[in-house]
C-alpha cells in the first residue's frame, strides 16, 4: 500500500475517533515527529557537531544557571 493510499485510510479512522484524549494523543505524536524530524543522517551529524563546538566555546548554561532562570518564568 502507497503513501498516499495510508493516508486515505488513516483519514478515516480519524473521522471515527470520539474521544479528545486520543485526538489530543495523535496530535501529540504528530507534531513530536515534523520537529525532531531531519532530512539525513548528515543533517543529524552536523547538528551534533554544532552542539559540541558550542560546548568547547563555552555557551552553554549549567544546571543552576538553568533553574535560576526557569524560577523567574
Amino acid at each position: 500500500m502507497d503513501l498516499k493510499a495510508r493516508k486515505y485510510e488513516f483519514m478515516q479512522l480519524l473521522f471515527q475517533v470520539e474521544k479528545a484524549s486520543i485526538m489530543d494523543k495523535l496530535e501529540s505524536i504528530i507534531k513530536k515527529e515534523q520537529l525532531n524530524q531531519r532530512d539525513t543522517l548528515e543533517e543529524y551529524n552536523a547538528d551534533i557537531d554544532a552542539g559540541i563546538s558550542e560546548i568547547e566555546r563555552g555557551e552553554y548554561f549549567t544546571q543552576a544557571e538553568v533553574r535560576k532562570m526557569a524560577s523567574k518564568w
